[in-house]
């Protein structure tokens, strides 16, 4: 009986300290989603008119140089951007952006797949790992982005992307990444980057007419490229924000848990202890009645 209370007690103080550990990971997480959230929730009403704005110039504009980035080709290459975190303990957060991947490749691109024209650029430690183990092409050179987010580190990958895409490296490009909602929910989206997609016609509605100033090819040659950085940049901000609010629910389940298995190892040492106690009584009873017999 002793060996078996300081075995409890001994879990019991492992369980108390792991509980403090994710208390202060929730607190971390819930001070960095604050300002995570406030970044993306400015961005995206921005982000989201610039780009119906650049499908609406796209859908009126005729071909041309200027066009390059929106033009459509046969699908032979792929390239995926797939956005994950660089550190793990968010839940299932990392695990569903691999698995959409895993499923986009399998339902959308499995004839280039079985090409070898798959290619995934990672911005996230986690995806690169996940990926690359499973027998993927991937490629390192943006997963640090988050050491040092900034529009500059994100412009990069964006810029790197329309440079390939117009260089037939790659016949599309797509973003795969998790869309903030709030702190328990992140919505998982496969987003069209490259060619830049048309609006959708709207039935009774005409087609936007633009007066260009200056002209409409050294216009848009001008926005395309800002937009896009601005696009990936927004689908960043979004992960990011996923990242802290899944980590922050995982944390906050934890400590839960944690509650659940000291409420239980509590009363099991209770228990053992009361045994204890009446086990030592009826040794007592029973010596001195064996004594005065």
């Amino acid at each position: 009986m002793p060996g078996q209370l300081k075995e409890v007690r001994t879990r019991i103080k492992s369980v108390q300290s792991t509980q403090q550990i994710t208390k202060a990971m929730k607190m971390v997480s819930a001070a960095k989603l604050r300002r995570a959230q406030d970044a993306i929730v400015q961005m995206r009403p921005y982000a989201g008119k610039l780009q119906e704005m650049l499908s609406n110039i796209v859908s009126s504009s005729d071909s041309g140089a200027a066009m390059s980035l929106a033009a459509e080709r046969p699908i032979e290459k792929v390239l995926l951007i797939v956005i994950t975190s660089d550190r793990g303990l968010a839940g299932a957060y990392n695990a569903n952006v691999v698995k959409l991947t895993k499923a986009t490749i399998a339902e959308k691109y499995a004839d280039a797949y079985k090409k070898g024209n798959v290619h995934i650029w990672n911005i996230g430690k986690k995806g690169y790992e996940s990926l690359t183990k499973s027998g993927y092409q991937t490629d390192a050179r943006f997963k640090d982005v988050f050491l040092n987010l900034t529009f500059e580190t994100v412009q990069q990958a964006a810029q790197a992307a329309m440079k390939a895409f117009e260089n037939k490296e790659f016949d599309v490009v797509e973003l795969i990444y998790s869309q903030f909602k709030n702190a328990a929910t992140q919505r998982f989206e496969v987003e069209r980057f490259l060619p830049i997609p048309k609006a959708a016609p709207i039935a009774g509605k005409s087609q936007n007419d633009f007066i260009f100033d200056p002209n409409r090819e050294q216009l848009v040659a001008e926005l395309m490229p800002k937009i896009l950085n601005t696009q990936l940049f927004k689908a960043v901000l979004d992960a990011n924000a996923s990242e802290h609010g899944a980590r922050m629910t995982a944390m906050d389940k934890a400590s839960e848990n944690a509650n659940e298995i000291l409420r239980a190892l509590k009363i099991s040492y209770n228990r053992a202890r009361q045994a204890t106690i009446t086990t030592e009584l009826t040794e007592i009873v029973s010596g001195a009645a064996a004594l005065q017999g």
